[in-house]
């Protein structure tokens, strides 16, 4: 019967599908677990830098909703790039050419003080 071949090959393939999402996910929270740990190892660091570009990234949902993620790449004196993530807030307030501190944590954002002038 079609059945049986059906149940067979579903008896087969949803445990090695179950096996992969689970691992995606393992391996999702293992990678930002070794990241928040990495940052909180790190030392916090306040360096002059200015913003040399901004980005933003949209992630839409089948619920129609969506993530806005936003991104702020900083160059410090020695002509080294960071591009860390910050809060919509900061985002907004930041601009293109804006000089001051940055500060920092491994990649985690910690502040931005613009120099006045």
């Amino acid at each position: 019967m079609f059945y049986s071949g059906f149940d067979a090959l579903f008896s087969i393939l949803f445990p090695l599908v179950f096996l992969f999402v689970l691992g995606m996910i393992l391996f999702t929270v293992v990678g930002n677990l070794r990241t928040w740990s990495k940052n909180n190892a790190s030392p916090r660091l306040t360096v002059p830098a200015t913003v040399v570009a901004k980005r933003m990234n949209v992630s839409r949902y089948h619920t129609s909703t969506s993530a806005t993620t936003y991104y702020v790449t900083f160059q410090v004196e020695s002509g080294d790039r960071m591009e860390l993530e910050v809060g919509g807030s900061d985002y907004g307030m930041l601009v293109e050419g804006d000089t001051g501190k940055l500060s920092f944590q491994g990649t985690r954002y910690l502040g931005f003080e613009r120099k006045d002038g």
